[in-house]
Formats: structure tokens, C-alpha cells, sequence
């Protein structure tokens, strides 16, 4: 890919991947099972949450694929590019959101990294003094049904930047 830089000279662009596999073509009926319960998921959350998950998830996870393709759905559902940044930053960056927001970014990124083996008490504390019991699970759920979407772009390498927001519905 070559495009124009701000002096008008060029710039190359490395080369892009080729997906490794296609998991919709090769494993359909996982493939499917997995949008059913991606929907399932996407029932118990609040869209802007929802958003919000899926992005910090797919960060963390280094899932490209996924990063373009929840931020760009975020961004039609009318989330700021601002908020969307900051993402990656979200503990020094708390003013972009809510307590609640935090509190399920917090559990988020516990339950994603599991580098101790465990969710920490005081964060699962944090999440259920804002959300009652039916939020969540439903946010537990939301985050556990994109980390499994994440490792299958990360192991299949997705390649990211040609979704189109609501490409593959909702």
C-alpha cells in the first residue's frame, strides 16, 4: 500500500498478512454457535458498554482484527474517537468515564489477563456494588465471549482494516 505523507513524498506501507485459516468456512457450526452466543451475550449489556468491552479485550489480546472492527462499530453507535483512545490508557485516563464504566473495565482486563491465576476480590467487588447480579453476568459473559472471538483472530490472524461497521450484523 502507498500513499501520499504530509510532504507530498510516498510512504510504503509493510505488506499485509493473509489470514491463516477461515474458521467460518473450515468449522461453521462452531463458527455459528459462537455469533449466537455473541448475540446472547450482547443482550445482558448496555451497547456502550458493550463496546467499550469488546475494545479493551481485543487490546489486550492484541487481536488487530478485532480493535477494527469494535472500534469502528463503536464509532457508528456514536462513541467518541476520544473515548475510543483512550481505551488503552483508561486507568490514567478515568474522567472519559463512568464509575460503572471503570468498575467493568477493571473486571475486563482481570479477567482477560488472569496473570494471577484468579480475579482479584476487590475487583469483582468493585464491579458488583455498580451492576446488580443480572448485569453481571451478563458483563461476564460479554467479556468472555470476546476473548474467545480474540483468539481465534489472533490464531486464524484476521487481518483488520477492510470491516465495515454492522458487517456481519448484530
Amino acid at each position: 500500500m502507498t500513499t501520499m505523507s504530509h510532504d507530498s513524498a510516498p510512504t510504503e506501507y509493510a505488506h499485509e498478512h493473509a489470514p491463516r485459516l477461515s474458521l467460518a468456512e473450515r468449522a461453521p457450526e462452531f463458527h455459528k454457535a459462537m455469533v449466537r452466543l455473541d448475540a446472547v451475550a450482547a443482550r445482558g449489556v448496555d451497547p456502550v458498554l458493550f463496546h467499550l468491552i469488546k475494545i479493551r479485550a481485543s487490546q489486550i489480546n492484541h487481536c488487530a482484527f478485532c480493535v477494527d472492527m469494535h472500534s469502528k462499530d463503536a464509532l457508528a453507535a456514536g462513541e467518541s474517537v476520544e473515548r475510543i483512545v483512550q481505551l488503552s490508557a483508561w486507568e490514567e485516563s478515568r474522567h472519559f468515564y463512568t464509575e460503572r464504566e471503570l468498575a467493568a473495565l477493571a473486571l475486563t482486563e482481570a479477567v482477560t489477563v488472569l496473570t494471577d491465576g484468579f480475579v482479584p476480590d476487590e475487583v469483582y467487588a468493585r464491579a458488583a456494588a455498580r451492576f446488580d447480579e443480572t448485569e453481571l453476568a451478563g458483563i461476564i459473559a460479554a467479556i468472555t465471549v470476546i476473548n474467545a472471538w480474540n483468539r481465534i483472530g489472533v490464531t486464524t490472524r484476521m487481518t483488520p482494516g477492510h470491516y465495515t461497521p454492522g458487517q456481519y450484523g448484530k
